[in-house]
């Protein structure tokens, strides 16, 4: 695709004549126009296990890579990564006309719509931000809490939604409490039990309750309307949800729910480009938050989760190619995203269980469990094993060495495949 280079005095001219916004769109139209027929060969409702298998030609990866780690790092689909380098081409080509020309700022809302759509929101309780970490930072010290209130969560809670928290109540004067997860009964676990505990742990002081919608260690997806349901009616005040394993993997409706906070990281299963992150703030509470940084913006964007963006220079060309990885998203239907992604569960769980050497250590039940599951090599360190299987077979794993946990994370995505499993297990007889 040929895109258009503009030069100073050509832009002066248009400027002059009213036909910037047309200089700036047209190469936009042309990648939007590139993207959509290369989408148009993603089936929307694949059915057969053959159909997902050959989703796989829409990514990068190395034929001899095994990829069951999209729980770190998601895997891009080709069209996003071409829309994406292209953004950045035409951006390149005159970065302060693309950048503040104002031409890109209806594109940047859409995203932001579309956003909006796949966590069932409204398009004003969504912020940009660039990663989970930064949505939490940004509570650990905006929320209008102090001593005497107190901030729960369980020792599943990720770090990024964790440690901000012990770092601002230093000044701020409000207490945290981390509780001991039953890691070693999680296999075994009921959403009644899983509520029961929560609901055991919640004190008076409890202000501020924040879990992982599925958390990053062993897969134990929460039941977050009836939980924030639960922590609201107990006089908890404010309700988080760290939402980064889940949001594109499987079907997520924050809108309708008692949950005030929701963040995510897209780079994971919604496969956009690193460095973008999204931010839920339910309406009601967006005024009690302090911003984590403040610039013109604050008056202008009042009312809406904008104030909690970093408005100043942004990442656009990543920004506009998250809106491709979610309509790549949702090419293919939830629910055959889900069915696929539950038939791979299954499988993979009934021959670990069936396994001398493995163990299980996740959830037994889908309607607590997900795409992320945590498996034990018995009498074998989580670390030496990734390690060789990552140099014998291009297996790409998260090993997991803890004081409860010596596991394997695996987190395969649709187009993975019964046969990359199975040559897993071939794997263990052979190596272990």
């Amino acid at each position: 695709m040929q895109l258009t280079n503009v030069s100073r005095r050509e832009f002066m001219k248009q400027v002059a004549a009213g036909s910037a916004g047309i200089l700036m769109l047209e190469p936009f139209l042309r990648i939007r126009e590139s993207f959509a027929a290369a989408l148009a060969s993603v089936p929307r409702r694949p059915e057969s296990a053959s159909d997902f298998v050959q989703l796989r030609e829409q990514y990068s990866l190395a034929p001899d890579v095994i990829y069951f780690n999209h729980g770190s790092i998601g895997t891009i689909p080709k069209p996003v990564q071409k829309a994406h380098e292209q953004y950045l081409r035409v951006c390149e080509s005159n970065p302060w006309l693309y950048m503040w020309g104002g031409e890109w700022e209806a594109p940047r809302e859409k995203v932001r719509s579309k956003a909006a759509a796949v966590l069932h929101c409204q398009p004003d309780e969504v912020a940009i931000t660039h990663n989970t970490t930064e949505a939490f930072n940004l509570l650990a010290q905006g929320l209008p809490i102090g001593a005497g209130d107190e901030v729960l969560f369980s020792s599943i809670n990720h770090p990024g939604a964790s440690i901000c928290w012990f770092h601002h109540s230093q000044k701020l004067g409000y207490t945290v409490r981390q509780f001991d997860f039953p890691v070693a009964r999680a296999a075994e676990l009921t959403e009644d039990e899983l509520l029961d505990l929560y609901d055991r742990q919640i004190s008076p002081r409890t202000r501020v309750l924040v879990f992982p919608y599925l958390d990053n260690m062993i897969g134990v997806r929460h039941p977050i309307h009836r939980l924030a349901r639960l922590a609201k009616a107990r006089g908890v005040r404010y309700v988080a949800v760290d939402a980064a394993q889940i949001v594109g993997m499987l079907p997520v409706s924050v809108g309708d729910s008692a949950v005030d906070v929701l963040a995510t990281s897209p780079h994971k299963w919604l496969q956009a480009p690193k460095g973008l992150g999204l931010l839920y703030v339910r309406k009601a509470v967006q005024p009690d938050i302090h911003p984590m940084w403040v610039t013109w913006g604050q008056n202008r964007w009042k009312g809406t989760a904008r104030i909690f963006e970093d408005y100043g220079t942004r990442n656009m060309p990543e920004l506009l190619a998250l809106g491709d990885a979610i309509a790549f998203n949702l090419r293919i239907a939830a629910e055959k995203r889900e069915a696929r992604l539950r038939h791979l569960w299954q499988f993979f769980r009934q021959r670990v269980t069936a396994h001398p050497k493995l163990e299980w250590r996740s959830p037994q039940h889908w309607p607590i469990s997900a795409s992320l599951y945590a498996v034990e090599v018995k009498g074998h360190k989580s670390t030496d094993v990734a390690r060789l299987l990552f140099e014998k077979e291009g297996f790409v794993m998260r090993p997991f060495a803890t004081k409860e946990l010596n596991t394997l994370r695996i987190t395969p995505n649709v187009f993975s495949t019964e046969e990359e499993m199975e040559r897993f297990f071939v794997a263990i007889e052979r190596y272990f």
